[in-house]
């Protein structure tokens, strides 16, 4: 990448980090001057080899560094502190940040709010695709239960169960609780990305459960669904899995087909009023 110094840089951008301003072959179509920045600056973390939490050098040493001045520095930061790239704790300076889908978040909730009403939403895909997701996975556990007892490592999943019987018992099980049951399930698998995907995929749900209307399956049905679960990895049935997690999701998919249904026909008692139209129903 070609790397052009600004006016606000100084002194010769032509002699620092070299690597970062390389053409490669066949020559690609040359980035925006913001994107160029900030391809600069991860092309730093790289080539210095920084992790997750490094410090990264200062505002002013990067102006050096780069050749190029504030207003672009802080441009290029902003953008990639809101990706999770950099980390700026302000009194402490700036680090690499942590892998962070807080963005993807609020991206798949707006999106999904605001087409709630077709009939395949956007949380209707999502849904859809965390139960493939998790069938897989379930699926994953069970070859691994072939290979080595799975007990002891699922143990704190059958305490959550055992959490989630109790609060059924005296009136609703907790969504923490039930978010707990999916991050520990997997843990044997040994994959971090697992919990923050699905967390982040449980997150959006969260968010939009209250526009879904309360849920038809009991507190009961809720535990002994994840029960079902939990008790096909540890003995290893694969069709019952699959049955298990078919049925864990059926609650979610009726709540979707309950709300397309009242935007398809609402209530007549809700008048609209002239001129109203949809905006009135929303």
């Amino acid at each position: 990448m070609v790397f052009h110094a600004d006016r606000q840089g100084t002194g010769d951008a032509s002699a620092r980090s070299p690597e970062l301003r390389r053409v490669p072959a066949g020559g690609r179509r040359r980035l925006s001057r913001a994107v160029e920045v900030q391809e600069a600056v991860k092309g730093l973390i790289l080539q210095r080899g920084l992790t997750t939490g490094d410090p990264l050098p200062t505002e002013s040493e990067l102006m050096e560094e780069l050749g190029i001045g504030r207003n672009s520095v802080r441009e290029a930061l902003k953008v990639l502190q809101a990706v999770g790239i950099v980390d700026i704790r302000h009194g402490f300076g700036m680090f690499v940040g942590r892998m962070s889908l807080n963005g993807l978040v609020d991206e798949l909730t707006f999106h999904s709010r605001i087409t709630l009403q077709d009939e395949r939403n956007q949380l209707g895909h999502l849904i859809e695709i965390r139960e493939i997701l998790e069938s897989g996975l379930v699926q994953r556990l069970i070859d691994q239960q072939d290979d080595r007892d799975l007990a002891p490592d699922l143990a704190p999943a059958h305490d959550v169960i055992v959490q989630m019987e109790t609060e059924a018992r005296v009136g609703t099980v907790s969504p923490e609780t039930d978010r707990l049951f999916h991050d520990v399930l997997y843990h044997p698998l040994g994959n971090p990305l697992v919990g923050r995907l699905l967390g982040a995929f449980w997150e959006v749900y969260h968010q939009l459960s209250d526009d879904l209307g309360p849920p038809d399956e009991t507190p009961a049905d809720v535990a002994r669904k994840h029960r079902d679960i939990y008790t096909a990895v540890i003995t290893g049935d694969r069709a019952l899995a699959a049955t298990a997690m078919r049925a864990h999701f059926d609650g979610v998919r009726a709540r979707l087909a309950r709300l397309g249904q009242q935007w398809s026909n609402p209530p007549a008692s809700i008048a609209v009023p002239p001129g109203g139209g949809e905006d009135s129903w929303r």
